[in-house]
């Protein structure tokens, strides 16, 4: 017996949400959709949360979620149209379709739970770093040169999709639906005024770093390693400063063996 937190914006009870659940005898809390629920929450194995009807509060109230620390598994319950919306970015650990029958509820229900007492296996890496760039994907934080950067969400989302796919092209299309989601009803400007205060929040040593591509879209360029220049630099002014030392040398040489 498990103890399941469904989130739900429905006031019918978890047999709306899945009714399958009256089926099987997990201890079950429903609260609303919405982060805050969880503050006073009680200790849940698994969160269950309400996706059938509104995708995008859905996929909003995911990232909210990690971002507030979730550490037990998060699954999604969806109809079948949901299914082709829901990417890896929303970070849900499993899915079940509204109409599941008990056994595969049960089933998927039992693997997640064991899968989160493993711990993390091979999860990706929850920082990301691009030269003096690195951002906290799990503490929705950037930092340049160690220094925290002052990001809005999106700006956070838009830098980390970007970051997350180095010298690949988007089109404003594909970048609204990715970051915005997929009904976004705003305009492709959007993505303009968004990368503008990027490249204004990077600054002007690093607005390169979101490149666009002339009647494409944007991309991120990977900061190319200058070390190896500026030891080039380095070693020229060294041979220099040598060079210019020996002409010295030699030219006060020569009065002194003259004078002798």
């Amino acid at each position: 017996m498990a103890d399941l937190l469904i989130l739900t914006p429905a006031t019918g009870g978890s047999v709306e949400v899945l009714p399958a659940l009256g089926l099987l005898s997990h201890r079950i809390r429903v609260l609303p959709m919405e982060p805050s629920a969880l503050v006073d929450a009680p200790d849940s194995d698994v969160v269950l949360l309400d996706a059938r009807r509104d995708l995008v509060a859905a996929r909003t109230t995911c990232r909210l979620l990690h971002a507030t620390g979730l550490t037990v598994p998060l699954v999604l319950v969806l109809t079948e149209g949901g299914l082709t919306v829901v990417t890896a970015e929303w970070g849900a650990d499993d899915l079940l379709l509204e109409g599941a029958g008990p056994a595969e509820v049960e089933a998927r229900l039992r693997l997640v739970i064991e899968r989160s007492a493993r711990g993390p296996a091979e999860d990706g890496p929850q920082e990301i770093a691009a030269g003096e760039l690195a951002i906290d994907a799990s503490g929705y934080t950037a930092r340049l040169r160690g220094r925290p950067i002052d990001l809005t969400y999106k700006e956070f989302e838009l830098l980390k999709y970007l970051v997350q796919h180095p010298g690949r092209v988007f089109t404003r299309a594909q970048l609204l639906q990715e970051v915005w989601g997929y009904d976004y009803y705003g305009g492709t400007r959007t993505v303009d005024v968004h990368v503008r205060r990027l490249r204004a929040k990077l600054g002007p040593e690093h607005e390169q770093l979101i490149g666009t591509v002339r009647n494409v879209g944007y991309r991120f360029d990977p900061p190319k390693d200058r070390r190896p220049a500026a030891a080039a630099e380095t070693s020229g002014a060294d041979a220099a400063g040598a060079g210019s030392g020996s002409s010295a040398d030699s030219g006060s040489g020569t009065p002194v063996g003259s004078s002798g």
